[in-house]
């Protein structure tokens, strides 16, 4: 296939409002970002396994078969359905999931008919809201301190599963490897100091934008030192067992979810969509700027589609082996990786769809039939899990706080986040509602007290310099 025709899309064959591409028909293939995926994923898309063995009763290799399974759904948004983001989790309201899911039910069969009742109602939510448009009106009508609290009820939920529900499991069980993983990501990711060097040495650069996998590699090499992980490689070809989970998972084997587990689900879901649409007009975002480098490649944002191929997949994975919150729309830190490098020109990357394809179709599904690599990969999951989970509070807290601007709103935040981290979503969200109208008001409200404390501040400076004017 030729590259696409200048100032046009790249080429694709178009059913519906979506647009089906063929890796390598369609796209190429490449290295740096293919590479990025099988050790990234790794990482990252495997981190679900320990909790799929502990909490849901599977074994490994049927852990390893639901990752698979949603590894290649989430692969599937860019070639299936065209979308041009690199796809991803919906990371900050995974602890609030495992938090509503663990303990709320106690049975393996009642957990995944949760999953279940998540996956279908966020399905139908992206479906009505995309469709009709009402999701971009919800979203600006949201309270930006309701919007703080959700964000900062998933990084209070995160470290709470960190440092106390699982603790015994995970980080209590591998201590030093641990704290020495997570101390190596928050500086790559998150130093203020690391991210002057990265403007002066391009290997710096290169490592901070590795994401979790420097953690990953350093817990991989401290660990069998101090005695906390042991390997047992075994060697040969890994099937994922597909229909075994499906008959452990699937409702249409277990039966499908009460009518209570949906309405429970409900609120969750809700939070989850107002998550995922930020995400959504972060990448927008992200691709609007990069676009005006790359006039030669026209990339074509549609709301619907992104909403309508979220709950497609979701359904699927709610139906085949359902954990939410997986099928999400964006990987913010594999999106703008790929980005990156799209923007530098077409001797870079040709298209952006070839950076996406590359990193998450032809990457990713490789690693889930590599026994050894499976094998050595497993004493490290609990690590994996606990980096996923500490990142994502640690930026989901610095984000909540750069919402809410008022002090009154960092109030109503911090009280939301606990209320949703502690209790029921509908009773977070509820309190999260209530203080809302009854501390903060409306939008008017806040502009009346911008413009009051403004007044006030023009007042005193005046005062302040009348009063340096009468002392001299």
């Amino acid at each position: 296939m030729d590259l696409h025709p200048e100032g046009r899309e790249q080429p694709g064959w178009r059913w519906g409002l979506f647009t089906f591409r063929l890796p390598f028909y369609h796209t190429r293939l490449y290295w740096p970002e293919f590479l990025q995926g099988v050790a990234l994923a790794s990482a990252t898309g495997l981190a679900l396994v320990p909790i799929m063995v502990a909490s849901f009763g599977l074994t490994f290799e049927q852990a390893v078969a639901v990752a698979f399974v949603q590894g290649f759904l989430i692969g599937i948004a860019p070639i299936v359905f065209g979308e041009p983001y690199a796809p991803g989790w919906v990371t900050p309201a995974l602890p609030l999931v495992l938090t509503f899911t663990l303990t709320g039910y106690d049975t393996p069969t009642e957990r995944f008919q949760a999953m279940t009742a998540m996956c279908i109602m966020l399905a139908a939510m992206m479906a009505v809201l995309g469709v009709t448009g009402l999701g971009r009106k919800f979203v600006e009508w949201l309270p930006g301190a309701l919007k703080a609290g959700i964000i900062l009820g998933a990084a209070v939920a995160s470290f709470k599963r960190i440092f106390l529900d699982d603790a015994p499991d995970y980080l209590l069980a591998q201590p030093i490897s641990t704290v020495l993983a997570l101390s190596v990501c928050l500086i790559l990711m998150f130093s203020i100091p690391f991210r002057a060097l990265k403007l002066r040495s391009k290997p710096l650069m290169v490592l901070g934008s590795l994401g979790l996998l420097p953690g990953f590699i350093v817990a991989a090499v401290v660990g069998p030192m101090v005695g906390e992980v042991s390997y047992d490689i075994r060697w040969g070809i890994l099937i994922p067992p597909v229909h075994e989970v499906w008959a452990l998972a699937s409702p249409f084997a277990i039966g499908w979810p009460s009518l209570e587990m949906y309405l429970a689900a409900a609120p969750l879901a809700l939070i989850t969509y107002i998550i995922l649409f930020g995400d959504i007009v972060t990448a927008n975002e992200i691709l609007r700027q990069a676009s005006d480098q790359r006039p030669d490649e026209k990339i074509h944002l549609d709301s619907t589609r992104t909403h309508l191929s979220v709950a497609i997949r979701n359904f699927l994975g709610g139906i085949i082996a359902p954990f939410f919150p997986l099928q999400g729309s964006v990987w913010a830190g594999g999106h703008v990786v790929v980005v990156q490098r799209w923007q530098q020109g077409r001797k870079q990357m040709d298209s952006l769809f070839s950076g996406i394809h590359s990193m998450f179709f032809m990457g990713v599904p490789f690693i889930f039939f590599i026994l050894p690599l499976m094998t050595g990969l497993e004493p490290l999951m609990g690590i994996a899990l606990t980096l996923t989970l500490a990142l994502t509070g640690f930026a989901c807290a610095y984000v909540a706080m750069a919402i809410a601007e008022h002090p009154v709103e960092r109030g109503v935040a911090l009280l939301t986040g606990m209320a949703i981290a502690l209790f029921e979503p509908w009773v977070g969200l509820l309190v999260g509602v209530m203080a809302s109208a009854l501390l903060i008001g409306g939008r008017s409200a806040l502009a009346v007290e911008a413009k009051v404390a403004g007044l006030e501040k023009v007042s005193r400076d005046a005062r302040d310099a009348a009063e340096r004017e009468a002392e001299r």
